[in-house]
């Protein structure tokens, strides 16, 4: 972080001139007008020693000088400060056109010969000063707005986020009284997902994505939703089509790009297909079926039935898992199962972590 400086008052220079005249001169001259006490530097090897913090808006440096030269020193400013480098300007005794050249080449914004003109060094060291501080509070504001930028796109994405886990749950308190089902199983997902190899970003797009599997059943009538007893062909049938109609809620339009809607739209529709093909609503069999309906599948499953249902009882995990494994290859993908297997524990932990009654 440079220090805070004022273009009322020029800004900091740096001069490296090993002449102590000279350093006299150029530290009258430059407080006279306006600048800062400049800092004066006899012997350049100091240099080596001064912190990466020290900020300034212009450097004036010799060339020939000994110990050190100032081509050295150049090269040593240019390598520490990078793109960020003050401008420099030479102020040096040898007037040879090769030694300017080399010196604008090398990172240096002017050149100066002694003896100079006071007030044309004046000007132009305000000149590259003023423009370095502009540089500075443009960066600044550059970083400030970016800075905004990011917070403002974070608390929308997250205002999405929760918009789109309370229509989950909106789709869940249907026909579960906490909504937790989506809670457990959404981290299952992600947890299965992450074990089957995938990335950061993914495994957050299916932590978001899967709670909304079930969003089609806003559509279903209470009559089939809630019934107690075994529905009735034409009730299953109606009550398939929650797949359907969850996609065609979370469908995207074309060229919209939106990932998350995507996934969600995708494991909607085909979550209930099977690794035998016998599935719905498509009849997709093994790898036809997208990976992230695939993982849901699983992770759906086990938690319907470790949970109390309008039509059933909940039964323990160990019941559960032992029926996911036993059609392993027929209703599930062996490679998920064996992935839920490894993992027993901490899905237990999960599940132990969003029980139905923390979850209003």
């Amino acid at each position: 972080m440079l220090p805070s400086r004022s273009l009322r008052h020029g800004g900091r220079v740096l001069v490296v001139d090993d002449d102590p005249a000279t350093l006299a001169l150029l530290d009258e001259l430059l407080q006279s007008a306006g600048f800062a006490p400049p800092t004066l530097v006899a012997d350049p090897r100091e240099l080596r020693a001064w912190s990466d913090a020290r900020g300034f808006d212009t450097m004036l440096l010799d060339l020939d000088m000994p110990h050190m030269d100032g081509w050295e020193v150049l090269d040593m400013l240019r390598a520490r400060y990078g793109e960020n480098m003050p401008p420099l300007i030479v102020v040096s005794g040898d007037a040879q056109r090769g030694n300017q050249v080399r010196a604008l080449s090398a990172g240096a914004c002017d050149y100066v010969t002694k003896p100079f003109d006071a007030n044309e060094l004046l000007l132009r060291v305000r000149m590259h000063a003023t423009g370095h501080m502009n540089r500075h509070l443009l960066r600044e504001q550059r970083n400030e707005l970016e800075a905004t930028v990011q917070q403002r796109t974070s608390a929308l994405r997250q205002s999405r986020l929760q918009i789109l886990r309370m229509l989950g749950r909106a789709a869940e308190f249907r026909d579960n009284e906490t909504g937790a089902h989506i809670m457990r199983m959404s981290h299952v997902s992600a947890l299965l997902a992450r074990e089957l190899g995938w990335d950061d970003e993914r495994c957050e797009l299916m932590l978001n994505a899967s709670p909304l599997h079930d969003i089609g059943k806003i559509a279903i009538p209470d009559s089939i939703l809630l019934k107690a007893g075994p529905l009735t062909p034409q009730e299953r049938e109606l009550m398939q089509e929650h797949t359907v109609k969850g996609a065609a809620i979370l469908r995207v339009p074309e060229g919209e790009g939106n990932e998350l809607l995507a996934m969600a739209a995708e494991i909607a529709l085909h979550h209930h297909e099977r690794w035998d093909g016998g599935g719905y609503p498509g009849g997709l069999a093994a790898a036809d079926i997208p990976e992230s309906a695939r993982i849901v599948a699983v992770a759906d499953v086990l938690d319907a039935l470790t949970s109390t249902r309008p039509y059933k009882t909940a039964w323990t995990f160990a019941e559960a898992l032992a029926f996911i494994q036993a059609h392993d290859g027929s209703h599930f993908d062996p490679v998920v199962v064996a992935a839920l297997s490894r993992n027993r524990h901490r899905v237990q932990e999960i599940r132990h972590h969003f029980q139905d009654a923390d979850i209003g």
